[in-house]
C-alpha cells in the first residue's frame, strides 16, 4: 500500500527544488543576455549563444519534470498515484521510491523506450 502523504511530500519537495532550480537558471540566462550585450573579445562571441542553447535545454527538461511532477500530485489527489496511467497496474513501490513521479510500470516504460527508437 502506497503512503499518500509521503508521496504528496516528496513530489512537493521535488516540485520546491525544481522551482528554484528552474528559477536559477531562468537568472544564469538573464545574466548571460546582459553579458552578451556587453563588447567582448570577438573569438568568444559563440559563447552566449552555446549558453542559451544549453540553458533552453536544460529548462525545457526542468519544465517537463514539474510536469511530471505536478501530474503525480493530481493524481495523489484523484486517488489514482501508484497505479499505471496506461493499464491501471499498481506500480511497484520500490519504482514509486525511485521515482514518485512514475506514471508506467517498469515494463511498460521499457516497451515505450523500445517503441521510440
Amino acid at each position: 500500500m502506497v503512503d499518500l502523504e509521503a508521496a504528496r511530500s516528496r513530489l512537493e519537495d521535488e516540485r520546491t527544488r525544481l522551482q528554484r532550480r528552474l528559477d536559477a537558471v531562468g537568472e544564469s540566462q538573464a545574466q548571460g543576455r546582459r553579458t552578451q550585450s556587453e563588447p567582448g573579445d570577438e573569438a568568444d562571441s559563440a559563447q552566449p549563444v552555446v549558453t542559451q542553447v544549453v540553458g533552453d535545454a536544460v529548462t525545457a527538461s526542468l519544465h517537463g519534470r514539474l510536469g511530471a511532477i505536478e501530474r503525480a500530485l493530481q493524481r495523489v489527489d484523484d486517488g489514482t498515484y501508484g497505479r499505471s496511467i496506461r493499464s491501471g497496474e499498481p506500480i511497484p513501490e520500490a519504482r514509486l521510491e525511485a521515482d514518485p513521479a512514475a506514471e508506467l510500470t517498469v515494463e511498460e516504460a521499457a516497451r515505450e523506450q523500445g517503441s521510440d527508437r
